[in-house]
Parts: C-alpha cells; sequence; structure tokens
C-alpha cells in the first residue's frame, strides 16, 4: 500500500479541508480542486479564480453527489500552466500530482471520474440538439461537444499509455481508461507522460466543464 503523504501541502486540520492547486498563465489562473476530480475554474487572477470555483460547487455536489463535504479552501501552492491555461485547459501537474493513490483514494477517484460521465450523459440527454450561441454567434451544437469531448479523452489516454482505435463506442473507451488509470495508479507503474492523479482530474475537469456548457447553452 503507498504511503500517505507527508508534503507540506497536504492537510491534517481537523475539520473537511479541500486542497486547491493553483496553475497560472500569463492572463489567467485555473483554481483546481486536488481531491475532488472535476471542480476546477478559471479567471484572471487567482483570488477570482478561487471564487469561481467556490462558486461552482454546488453544481459539482450534483455530479459528485452525497458524499461530497468540501469545507473550507487551502491553496497549497501554484504551478506556472503555460500557454494552455490562457487557451481555458488545464495544462500543468503540480508535485501535488505526483502523490501516491492509496487503493481506497483510487477507486474514490475513479468514482467521481464515473459520476462525472453519468452526469455528462444525462445532460446530454436532456439537452437541445441546437444549443445557443454566443453572443458572436460562435459555440458548437450538442453532438458536436460530445464528439469533441469523446475524442479528447481519446488523446488523453495516450498519456497514460492506452490507446483506442477512432470509433470505438465511448462505454468501451471509458472501460479502456479506467483500466489505465488503475495501472497507472499501480505499485509499479509504467512510464507515461502523465500521473494517474493529474490523469482522472484533467479528464473528469474536461468532462464537467463541457457539462457545464451544454446546461448552460441549453438555457
Amino acid at each position: 500500500m503507498a504511503a500517505p503523504c507527508a508534503a507540506s501541502w497536504c492537510s491534517e486540520g481537523s475539520g473537511p479541508v479541500t486542497r486547491v492547486g493553483l496553475e497560472t498563465g500569463e492572463r489567467w489562473v485555473f483554481a483546481s480542486a486536488l481531491d475532488w476530480p472535476g471542480w476546477a475554474r478559471r479567471a484572471k487572477g487567482a483570488e477570482a479564480a478561487l471564487e469561481a470555483l467556490d462558486a461552482y460547487a454546488d453544481r459539482y455536489a450534483a455530479v459528485a453527489g452525497a458524499g461530497f463535504d468540501p469545507g473550507e479552501l487551502e491553496v497549497v501552492g501554484s504551478s506556472p500552466g503555460g500557454t494552455d491555461i490562457d487557451f481555458g485547459s488545464i495544462g500543468a501537474s503540480g508535485p501535488w500530482d505526483a502523490e501516491p493513490l492509496t487503493p481506497g483514494e483510487l477507486d474514490r477517484q475513479l468514482g467521481l471520474l464515473r459520476a462525472a460521465w453519468a452526469a455528462f450523459d444525462r445532460e446530454v440527454a436532456a439537452a437541445p440538439s441546437g444549443l445557443r450561441k454566443g453572443p458572436r454567434g460562435g459555440g458548437r451544437d450538442r453532438d458536436a461537444v460530445v464528439d469533441h469531448t469523446r475524442e479528447a479523452e481519446r488523446t488523453y489516454l495516450r498519456k497514460v499509455g492506452v490507446r483506442v482505435p477512432p470509433r470505438t463506442a465511448w462505454a468501451d473507451q471509458r472501460e479502456a481508461a479506467l483500466g489505465g488509470l488503475r495501472a497507472l495508479a499501480g505499485p509499479q507503474p509504467p512510464a507515461h507522460p502523465w500521473s494517474a492523479r493529474y490523469a482522472i482530474r484533467r479528464m473528469a475537469w474536461h468532462v464537467c466543464d463541457h457539462l457545464w456548457e451544454i446546461e448552460d447553452r441549453s438555457a
């Protein structure tokens, strides 16, 4: 079993605390809840990013379910995010992403990824095919958002050593993802660019981000 985290940014408080990592670009900052994959928001500046993260707590609770008990937000560090942050994507891993996952924590985090997929599927089923356009007439319709989310996830899987061919059914792709993530979190993980923690939170964030996009643009 992996050893518990002993780094300075691991909370030992008595009450619930949500550890938050900041990823900074030139113009934008992402705030990511490190132990709640999928709960991450960006804004211009650290304080604004934390406010945006807090503002989405109820929306994330609808994804995570009854076990979601975030407590106080606690910033544990910051990493440079590069250009991905300014283009709207989580793009950096920090020292927290190298923290080993115990078997129980791995099951919990994969359960949250599954919950994000399920919430996304429910929203897609309820959404109209044509989504409200942006102020300049831009934005994908529902099926294009689904295609983008699935294909981006297929690309992500290469970072954890999983390759699935184009047009693989999404249910099968998801099962392959879970298998690859379990292998990556094992006692002798294969060498790949992403750690298990980072891969799970990146994948869950992308699903939640487009879930909320569809939800907002269906109104």
